[in-house]
């Protein structure tokens, strides 16, 4: 824990905003005491999560209101997540339990929990779609777990894939972080916090290659639309640029915002960007007194 907190505050530290952008809305997430995860639901629909208390809100960037959707029960933690609209499902991550939860969009009650690791040994970061499953990254270990979801929506039983190549070092404090997947659907891009870079691995094998001319120092929460990433770092929001086979990137803005406080996650909403505000500069845990999704222009 010390290690992590060590890196979250040297991530902090190594901020320089490069292009200032105006924040449009601050949508409170009302009695939550911590924050890391978002997700995009139906229309202008988002979901967030509590880290610490593992309870889901769910907001309107339109609107610029949120309340609470699942109270979760007491022991689970809420880190990265995605909404499986097809089948009203929202995939989160379950941090340093080691768990994964499923819950349903409609009724908001838990359909499956799965422990992906040893609870404290693993730490379950971030989970992305694909068209047959739910991927799941882990920043201690160099594995990713797969959740494969049928047609009609059934759940079956969790797998295990090691890596291997550069998403395979797991030296770093914080490691894989945040997961989605290539425009060609064939591959998966992950996150790496410690090398400060995005990696793209095989769903099949596990080998992964890091996407060259891509920076991202302290990089955390990722989504992608067609060849365009945004990239949540140092306090910032790079949009990237990938090229044909998303094996190179270009940086094309840097987006800040004078609200942004060590921003963790990013959902997109056609233009427009919902980043949630972390606070780890405030400890960690951390301890301000309210925590927001600040909504800017992507």
């Amino acid at each position: 824990m010390r290690s992590l907190v060590l890196t979250l505050m040297l991530i902090l530290g190594l901020a320089t905003p490069a292009v200032a952008d105006v924040a449009e809305k601050v949508i409170v997430l009302p009695g939550a005491k911590s924050a890391e995860g978002i997700t995009e639901g139906r229309g202008t629909t988002f979901y967030a999560g509590d880290l610490f208390a593992g309870d889901i809100y769910r907001g309107d960037v339109r609107r610029g209101t949120a309340s609470l959707f699942i109270d979760a029960p007491t022991g689970r933690t809420a880190v990265g997540m995605t909404a499986d609209l097809h089948h009203d499902l929202l995939f989160v991550a379950g941090g340093f339990t080691g768990q994964a939860y499923v819950y349903d969009l409609r009724t908001a009650k838990t359909v499956a929990v799965y422990q992906l690791t040893t609870a404290d040994v693993g730490m379950i970061n971030d989970v992305t779609l694909t068209a047959d499953g739910a991927w799941f990254t882990d920043f201690r270990q160099p594995q990713l777990y797969f959740v494969p979801i049928s047609r009609t929506g059934e759940l079956g039983q969790f797998r295990t894939l090691p890596l291997t190549g550069p998403a395979g070092d797991a030296t770093g404090s914080i490691n894989n972080n945040g997961i989605t997947t290539s425009p060609d659907s064939r591959s998966l891009i992950v996150a790496n916090t410690s090398r400060g870079e995005l990696n793209k691995v095989d769903p099949r094998t596990g080998t992964s290659e890091t996407i060259r001319n891509v920076s991202v120092p302290g990089a955390d929460g990722i989504v992608r639309a067609g060849h365009t990433m945004w990239v949540v770092h140092n306090n910032q929001v790079s949009r990237i640029r990938l090229d044909h086979d998303a094996t190179a990137g270009t940086t094309e803005k840097v987006i800040t915002s004078p609200t942004f406080q060590s921003p963790s996650t990013v959902a997109r909403f056609g233009g427009r960007l919902a980043v949630v505000n972390a606070k780890f500069d405030t400890g960690f845990p951390p301890t301000a007194d309210q925590y927001e999704v600040v909504v800017v222009n992507g």
